[in-house]
């Protein structure tokens, strides 16, 4: 695993790193948007900048160091895309750090290769971002060689006069963890300014391995300098639910049992595992998907008003919802395991040569949600997620109860829809006259699709949002402690008996829905599916 470095002097506040394929360790300096003259050139004189605090000083003094891994898939292009909409100051420097030895130019290559231009103009500033990004070789268990990045880091910053900030990433298996947490607190650590450290997923493999990388990294680091991340909670219609929840008066009217009769969470991917197996079969689709992105997409469709957007009021009421959720039971549960596609052409998951021999990890899952408030009490949840199914989606699909005292026939459930990807769209399922000289009702939709309003913006990557929240020193979107203990007691007790029992997931066709029970699993539990209605995105 790499490790990149960000290094800089400006006045900006704006970086972060996150997980990469090359590199785990990167620096990098915040600075107020107003204070980069290549802003002045696009914006008028009177424009008026909404200025954010910063978890680091916005002294033109100082320096701001981030670590972090994942760089060649998620960072340098996250960055890149800061970069290009001058969110990053003009004199940063970007450091990779990782076990591999690469040569600076084949390093600059890897980067480019993950880098999407949208026309010309962004293409002429690559050269400029890679003149800003050098790389160093190491160890994670060697105190020589964060003391070696330790003098590299420094040498990129240069003469500081003010105060050094740094920021550290780990996305690094759990092997290395202990070790690298503290190589960077015993040689990388500034002692004359702020230190923050990101943590990629996974975040343990239950409560008790949870409670142990908790302690490994609190032996060296504060809960207020570490950052969990869920880059779910980057991607912008995630952060649009608090807005569409709390600034609408309508949707807080009937954001109830009262009205609401389900919700429904569904993350659905097209592709295998691909040669990955291995890895997926430690975790599977429950640890991987449910329980860290899904649920927390749930806490924010489910929990009060915060008194503030202060972080810590928005996670205590993230926090209530986890606490009153009771533990998953089998017998809640749906688990599936995809097979070869009807044609032959994708193999199943157990023909991955990486799969071990008879493997019993499901690669689907189901599961019903009970939230024992005064809000939601007798609503289910049903969060679902799968791998090899038919489309790729992610979506909050909130079905609400029926009319009473109907008059019409064929009436359909209203139904609010959150599309989170691809195609973010918000829009809601109503029933409207038909037209003409029928007096019949038919189902329609309002349709907010965002490629048609908002055709002129360009919506950022979830960790190019997290890597600004971060530099702000924004933790309203990253995981605290408590909150990631009550998560995994919610699914603890169900994944250990589904790995002691080794029970057998139901089997379904690469490229289908998932098992066939899955319609009767949903209806069970409430969900009423119109079969002759298809949403299609609204075409500019």
């Amino acid at each position: 695993m790499p490790v990149h470095v960000y290094a800089s002097h400006a006045n900006v506040s704006s970086a972060r790193c996150l997980p990469a394929e090359a590199c785990p360790l990167a620096v990098l300096p915040p600075v107020p948007a107003c204070a980069c003259p290549r802003l002045t050139e696009i914006f008028p004189p009177d424009f008026v900048f909404e200025m954010v605090p910063s978890p680091t000083s916005a002294s033109p003094d100082d320096s701001c160091c981030i670590v972090g891994d994942l760089a060649f898939k998620k960072t340098y292009p996250a960055l890149f895309g800061l970069y290009r909409n001058n969110f990053l100051p003009p004199s940063f420097q970007v450091v990779g750090y990782a076990r591999s030895h690469l040569e600076l130019e084949e390093f600059k290559r890897r980067i480019t290769s993950r880098i999407k231009f949208h026309n010309e103009k962004e293409k002429e500033l690559l050269p400029l971002f890679l003149d800003r990004c050098t790389y160093v070789s190491g160890q994670y268990d060697q105190a020589e060689s964060y003391q070696k990045l330790a003098a590299f880091v420094q040498s990129v910053e240069g003469a500081v006069k003010g105060e050094r900030h740094r920021i550290f990433y780990m996305a690094l298996p759990p092997s290395v963890f202990a070790q690298a947490s503290k190589g960077l607190k015993d040689h990388v650590y500034t002692t004359t300014g702020s230190n923050r450290i990101i943590v990629e997923k996974p975040f343990g493999k239950d409560t008790a391995s949870s409670h142990e990388l908790g302690r490994l990294i609190a032996a060296n680091w504060h809960e207020d300098e570490i950052y969990r991340i869920d880059h779910y909670l980057g991607k912008e219609m995630v952060k649009n639910l608090m807005v569409l929840r709390f600034a609408n008066v309508f949707f807080g009217a009937v954001w109830n049992r009262f009205y609401i009769h389900n919700v429904q969470i569904t993350f659905k991917e097209p592709i295998g595992t691909e040669g990955r197996g291995g890895y997926f079969d430690e975790f599977g689709i429950i640890r991987d998907i449910m329980q860290n992105h899904l649920l927390q997409i749930l806490t924010i469709v489910a929990m009060e008003k915060p008194v503030t957007l202060d972080a810590e009021d928005v996670r205590n009421e993230k926090v209530k919802v986890l606490r009153a959720i009771s533990p998953l039971k089998l017998e809640d549960t749906l688990l599936g395991q995809y097979t070869a596609s009807a044609d032959g052409k994708e193999p199943g998951y157990l023909d991955d040569p990486t799969v071990p021999k008879g493997s019993v990890t499901p690669t689907f899952a189901a599961a019903v949600f009970h939230i024992n408030s005064e809000r939601w009490d007798g609503v289910p949840f049903i969060l679902k997620c799968g791998k090899a199914l038919n489309e790729q989606k992610t979506e909050v699909r909130i079905q609400f109860q029926d009319v009473a005292g109907n008059i019409y026939k064929d009436l359909t459930r209203n139904e609010l829809v959150i599309r989170v990807q691809p195609q973010e769209a918000v829009y809601m399922k109503f029933m409207n006259k038909q037209p003409g000289l029928s007096n019949s009702a038919t189902i329609s939709e309002l349709d907010l699709s965002y490629h048609k309003r908002y055709s002129d913006v360009k919506i950022p990557d979830a960790y190019e949002s997290l890597i600004l929240d971060a530099l702000k020193g924004d933790k309203s979107n990253f995981v605290r402690d408590d909150e990631l203990d009550a998560a995994w007691k919610i699914f603890t007790p169900l994944l250990h008996r589904i790995e002691g029992e080794k029970i057998k997931p139901e089997p379904y066709t690469f490229g289908t829905r998932g098992p066939a029970s899955l319609n009767d699993f949903v209806e069970k539990h409430g969900y009423e599916r119109n079969q002759g209605y298809t949403w299609t995105p609204a075409r500019i």
